[in-house]
């Protein structure tokens, strides 16, 4: 099938909506930098356009009728969201899937030290990242810190102006000789990403202890010497956000690339930004779901965490928080039972949204031109994604594609099919094998992303428009 450039299919008033919706996505994407961040935004979002809480219609006893809206929280990191349809739910729902977290280095628990008169911070990367992308660039810490006494700091650094940001040094060429004959994968190694955060010493005031007694002042006075750059820091830390050395141990920082999503190319055809995959694909959900109108079948949306570390824990895609909150939902709209639950799940159908791998003709002996998404080609299909022999994919039976080929026909969505990657060089995957257990249709569909898991991601505006309208398309559908 001939690849085409969906640009030249979109008239005045398309162009207009897709501006719009990028212009909010690109606020999205600087608004939720980590997964809590995320879900904040989308809480806010979807409260202000009719979603209720679901343990707040469970407290009040309240039931669920058609067009309703509820969503459900799983400890600040993954979000559920449901619009109640016209048909029984036992008859299924029409689901989207996507993740919200992304590559980046997490702060260890035991992190800060000095050495050779700089403060560092210890981390320890996540997900699939090149190491070396991450030296000598300006770099944010957000997260949360959480003190003994249950009281939480929020920090976000590094994102404003006025802030100050971190980064991570690299060896200089004139001297790199021996470094630059490693493989990429050793040039930086995972102990070596560690953030500078600081470089000056703290001055001991000895004014301010004038009247304590002089081996007290001995004792201070080599206390700060012996580590001057860090006290300096803990002493900011302290002052400025009320955090000790050891509340590191119940935090969860996470250090993204600092600065906000921007356009890219004189044509402003595409976005430029960290964290695109997968939120592309969790905010084009989002929003088809928040402007469906009218749907036979429930409309579900779910957010998920630690897509990029197997969906693992209690906010990843492999915990029972999905399947409960589909079991609350049903006992809110008079339907629940075992039997039933098993029966909504089974004839379910979903698009497991996340990205693609974009054609790069820079490394273009890494593709199957035929079988790869480009840029500005539409939204995509993955019939599988897995690696080399399909191991560990989900493989969507030919039905389901069909079924999809006539939703995207009748809505004039334009789409692409892709794979991975040639054959045997690698892969990838998704939440859609795990959806799959179920017995429910899945397939991947998404964006094309260039630069996939780098610290900078590239999208076509074109195709987070179109990925929009294919949502939405498939969420109004009725049932195979």
């Amino acid at each position: 099938m001939d690849k085409k450039n969906v640009w030249e299919t979109f008239d005045a008033k398309h162009l207009k909506k897709l501006e719009s919706l990028n212009l909010e996505y690109r606020d999205f994407l600087d608004n939720g930098k980590t997964e809590r961040e995320c879900i904040d935004t989308i809480v806010n979002t979807i409260e202000g356009e009719g979603y209720r809480e679901l343990e707040s219609v469970i407290k009040n006893g309240e039931k669920l009728y058609r067009g309703d809206k509820v969503y459900s929280v799983c400890m600040n990191k993954s979000i559920a969201m449901f619009r109640i349809g016209d048909r029984p739910m036992a008859e299924g729902m029409n689901i989207l899937g996507a993740h919200i977290d992304s590559p980046r280095l997490d702060i260890k628990q035991n992190p800060l030290y000095e050495e050779g008169g700089f403060a560092f911070l210890d981390t320890h990367y996540y997900g699939g990242v090149k190491k070396y992308q991450w030296v000598t660039i300006p770099l944010a810490i957000h997260g949360v810190v959480v003190k003994k006494d249950g009281t939480t700091v929020e920090l976000n650094i590094g994102e404003n102006e006025e802030d100050p940001v971190f980064f991570i040094s690299d060896l200089l060429v004139h001297l790199s000789q021996e470094q630059l004959e490693k493989k990429a994968s050793k040039v930086i190694e995972g102990e070596a990403l560690d953030i500078i955060i600081g470089n000056k010493p703290l001055v001991f005031d000895k004014k301010a202890e004038k009247g304590k007694d002089k081996e007290h002042e001995k004792e201070t006075d080599k206390e700060h010497a012996k580590e001057a750059v860090k006290a300096g820091v803990l002493e900011i830390l302290r002052d400025s956000y009320g955090i000790e050395e050891e509340d590191f141990i119940s935090a969860e920082l996470e250090v993204v690339p600092a600065g906000r999503a921007r356009e890219a190319g004189f044509d402003r055809s595409m976005i430029l930004a960290y964290g695109q995959d997968d939120r592309v694909c969790a905010f084009t959900s989002m929003r088809a779901m928040l402007d469906v109108k009218d749907s036979a079948r429930t409309a579900c949306c779910i957010l998920v965490d630690k897509e990029e570390i197997g969906s693992v824990g209690a906010t990843g895609m492999q915990s029972k928080f999905f399947e409960n909150a589909v079991a609350e939902v049903m006992a809110l709209c008079g339907e629940y039972s075992e039997l039933n639950l098993r029966r909504c799940l089974a004839r379910s159908c979903m698009l497991s949204s996340d990205v693609s791998s974009a054609y790069d003709p820079s490394f273009a002996s890494c593709f199957d031109k035929k079988n790869v998404a480009y840029l500005g080609g539409g939204m995509v299909f993955n019939k599988f994604m897995g690696a080399r022999g399909k191991s560990g994919s989900n493989d969507a039976n030919a039905e389901y594609l069909a079924h999809l080929r006539k939703v995207m026909a009748d809505k004039k969505v334009n789409f692409q099919t892709a794979e991975l990657g040639k054959v045997d060089l690698g892969g990838g995957g998704t939440i859609a094998y795990i959806l799959a257990l179920y017995g429910m249709n899945v397939v991947d569909s998404g964006v094309a992303v260039l630069n996939m898991h780098a610290p900078w991601e590239a999208t076509s505006k074109a195709d987070v428009y179109e990925a929009y309208r294919g949502y939405k398309a498939f969420v109004e559908e009725a049932s195979m």
